[in-house]
Formats: structure tokens, sequence, C-alpha cells
């Protein structure tokens, strides 16, 4: 029970990764303390959070005002950092949101931890996406660092204030760069959060699933109860040699891999292929697959759920309790947000 006794505080912990995480900790034996502002777009959703919901102290506070939730920092032990938005499209459409929600929100939160508890251990959540198109597969942490949409931009300087932060001896961060996550919890009513939940939702709604290209492009899903470990392992390891990891899956799958397993697994209709949309053509990556080799070498994680049962598992949770993350009547959101959301975040940030 690594976490018995700790005092934990999340952020985005009503977020997909962020409430099995609360979960696990809880079951660990951690107090665990919430903080998110539900942010449209964002996934939060409190029903994520429903088999521990008495037994966690939340706080509706955005991540860019930590004055707000001081006390529930210097309180604290270890703070696993979740917050963010994740959408690479919507980071295009709308460049100066992702910067606010994703850098200067975490700029400003991290600075408060090292004023109200220095040296605290914080694990942040990033991206594989910060590499962009691989020079060479699988990526390790050595890989030169090339984004091609902003929200891999941005990411990847909240990233270096965690990095520069613990080089001072401010906080003590750690870095985790994440391939696609899925499972329970996922977020299937929010647009453009993945190719993993457009199938989740089209598999759940018996819809064929949509292939951009030719499907030959590789992923290597990593389910979320071996993504939770991961953090639990960074959180409560001590004297690390390295502060950033790659965490990936168990498996390179091609897309047309990932569509035939999962269709097989729900039942569903099959696959139409798809020429890309502009949006999506040009923030494409390509074939992605991770080296993790690090954080087995340091920390003893490895990925141990295949997608086969890792789909099921998530479709079972899903067709369990489908209303709560999906109204049937919209089943298909649209990529595009609303044109005032630009405005409103402008207005919001007018201080910055």
């Amino acid at each position: 029970m690594r976490y018995r006794g700790k005092r934990v505080l999340v952020t985005g912990g009503l977020g997909f990764i962020g409430s099995n995480l609360s979960i696990r900790l809880v079951e660990e034996g951690a107090e665990v303390t919430i903080i998110d502002s539900s942010v449209a777009g964002c996934g939060a959703n409190l029903f994520n959070i429903a088999p521990i919901r008495g037994e966690v102290r939340i706080v509706d506070a955005d991540l860019a005002e930590p004055e707000a939730f001081r006390n529930d920092i210097a309180d604290c032990d270890i703070i696993f950092n979740l917050a963010g938005e994740i959408s690479h499209i919507h980071s295009m459409q709308f460049p100066e949101r992702d910067l606010q929600i994703n850098t200067v929100a975490q700029l400003r939160f991290l600075m408060e931890c090292a004023r109200t508890a220095p040296g605290v251990r914080v694990v942040y959540a990033s991206t594989r996406q910060i590499y962009g198109i691989p020079d060479y597969l699988p990526i390790d942490e050595r890989h030169p660092i090339q984004p091609v949409d902003f929200n891999g931009v941005h990411k990847y300087a909240a990233s270096m204030y965690h990095q520069m932060l613990s080089r001072t001896g401010q906080i003590d961060g750690v870095v985790l760069r994440l391939t696609n996550v899925y499972g329970p919890r996922m977020a299937l009513d929010v647009p453009c959060q993945g190719f993993l939940s457009t199938f989740l939702r089209r598999l759940l709604m018996s819809q064929p699933l949509q292939v951009y290209g030719d499907g030959r492009q590789l992923r290597d899903p990593v389910y979320i109860d071996d993504a939770v470990e991961a953090f639990l392992l960074a959180g409560s390891a001590r004297n690390l040699e390295h502060r950033t990891y790659n965490v990936g899956g168990p498996q390179a799958l091609s897309l047309n891999d990932i569509a035939e397993i999962a269709t097989l697994a729900a039942g569903a209709p099959g696959v139409e292929y798809l020429p890309f949309p502009e949006e999506i053509r040009q923030i494409d990556i390509g074939s992605y697959t991770t080296d993790s080799n690090l954080i087995l070498d340091d920390l003893g994680w490895r990925p141990t759920v295949r997608f086969e049962p890792g789909v099921a598992r998530a479709l079972a949770y899903y067709r369990e309790n489908l209303a709560r993350y999906l109204d049937p009547n919209h089943p298909q959101p649209s990529c595009r947000m609303p044109e005032h959301s630009g405005a409103a975040w402008r207005l919001l940030y007018a201080a910055v």
C-alpha cells in the first residue's frame, strides 16, 4: 500500500485518466483531493468518480487561479498533475485557448507549488504528440522534439516548466509522455479527443468505424490500468535517475488491426476507409510506437493489458453506463467548437 495515509492532490481528477487514478489512490489508502474546474471540452464527468464520491474532496477551481486552493497544495504530500486540453484539432482552431489551458495555467499552478510546497513531487501527464513525425521507431526519450500542432508545443512547454523547477529544487517533478490511452471513463461525447474515443463511440452506436487513409499507420494503445500504474510508480519512486519517461502499450498495431479487433469485440458492422480531412491531414504524424525501456529499467513498469481484452473491458463498462457518457440522440458531436470559444477565452485571460 504505497499511498496509505498519503495526502494526494489530483488536478483534472474528474477526467478520464485523473478519475481512474483517483479511484486507485483511494483503494491504496490515500486521502485524495481533486482539483477540477470542468472546463468545457476537457472531459470532466462527475460520474467518473462514483465509486469513491464520498471518500474524496472535490475543489471546483481553475488551475490558473491556484491561490483559491493554496491550502490544499500546502497540505499535500504528492501531486498528480493531469489537468489540461488534449485535443490536437482544437489547439489548431483556438491556439490561444490551448495556450492558456496548457501553459499559462500550468505555469501559475507550478509557481504556487514552488512557493507553498517547495520540493513537492509533481507527476505531470505529457503526450507522445511532442515528438511529431517520427525520425525512427520505436521512439525513445532522446528523439527530437518536433510537434506538428499547438497542443504538442504547449504540452512540451509545460513539461519544461516541471523540468526547470525541478533542476532548481523548487519542485520534484516527473514527466510521463503517454501514448494513446483508452479504457473506461474516457469521454465519448466530447469531440476531437482522439481516434480511440471516436472508435468506441461508433462501436457502441453500432456504426461502422471510419479510418482515414489506408489504415497502415501504427499505434501502441495503452490500457488505462497500465497508465495509472505508471503514475503510481512515478509518484512513489525516490532517488530518480531520470525525470522524463515514455509510457507506451504492449503491442504495435496498425489502425487496420485496431479496427478489426474492436469490431470483432463489439459485433459492429465493419470499417469504412475515407480520405484524410484537410484539418487532420495537416497534423497527422503517420506511424508511432513507443520505446518504454527507460521506465522499465528505472521503475519496473511494463504494460500488461493487450488490446483485445482491453477494448472488451472498455465496451463492457460503457454498455453498463452508456447514458452517463453518450446521448443516443446526438451520437456524433462535431469536431468544430463554437466560434465564440476563442473570443471567450481571450476575454477571460485578457490580463495575462
